[in-house]
């Protein structure tokens, strides 16, 4: 064999080992191939696993089927009661249709977040303060169905849309902390008002009782004696017959009268 024979060995080698790495590729399980063959595309995504192309005239784009998370920066939006508020939120997406994905939108992941942020600002400018803060599951759910609705002709399903963090103005902050303490002063009233008024029907009832039996008021008496002397042993008490205070009470109204 002569030089000239080994030389031209050599660069078949080496040319047929380069056609063979540009012809495999290997895609693992969460990407797919979309195949354009001379600028068209054949048939549908291709993979996983091994894929053989044309050298030069296929080209093979790789798409990912994986979830993706992708924040969607601070807003400064004017909600429907005229409150400035900065909102900030999260989307989950994922690419359901590689060809679409490539071939209807040049870049779908800055797309997703462009509609969200303008969905982000188009549902919080709808919705009150109060609403922002106690229905988020709605406002959620709402942002979802809207962000998926325009991305679906992507090939993009949205599956979630979280809002994270609602940051309101410092004047806002302190009036509804004073609103708070002024709510829980009003409920403290509340509370001890109807307190005071169950103790003066409960006292209102022992009264009738007491009248009733006057037996009770004597037993009454007597603890309450008990109760005293034990605490201050220097008190000394008198106790009256409540038929002495029954009669005295008896010859006084005449007497007024």
């Amino acid at each position: 064999m002569t030089t000239e024979t080994a030389i031209g060995l050599a660069i078949a080698a080496v040319l047929l080992v380069t056609i063979l790495r540009a012809s495999i590729k290997i895609l693992p399980e969460y990407q797919r191939g979309v195949l354009f063959r001379l600028g068209r595309v054949t048939g549908e995504a291709r993979g996983p696993g091994l894929i053989f192309i044309i050298p030069i005239v296929d080209r093979l784009l790789r798409v990912s089927l994986r979830t993706v998370t992708q924040d969607i920066p601070p807003q400064d939006i004017i909600t429907r009661d005229n409150v400035t508020v900065r909102v900030n939120a999260v989307t989950y997406f994922k690419v359901v249709d590689p060809n679409r994905a490539i071939l209807e939108i040049e870049d779908f992941r800055f797309g997703t977040s462009q509609v969200a942020q303008t969905t982000l600002r188009s549902i919080i400018g709808q919705a009150n303060l109060d609403e922002l803060l106690i229905n988020r599951d709605e406002i959620n759910r709402q942002l979802q169905q809207i962000i998926d609705g325009l991305t679906d002709a992507w090939g993009v399903k949205v599956s979630l849309v979280e809002v994270k963090d609602v940051e309101l103005p410092d004047a806002m902050r302190r009036a509804m902390a004073r609103q708070a303490e002024a709510e829980r002063e009003r409920r403290a009233k509340v509370i001890h008002a109807l307190g005071e008024q169950e103790a003066a029907e409960t006292l209102a009832e022992a009264a009738r009782l007491l009248e009733v039996h006057p037996a009770a008021m004597q037993l009454r008496i007597l603890q309450t004696m008990t109760e005293v002397s034990a605490e201050q042993n220097s008190t000394l008490i008198f106790p009256l017959p409540m038929e002495l205070l029954r009669t005295l009470d008896t010859m006084r109204r005449p007497a007024e009268g």
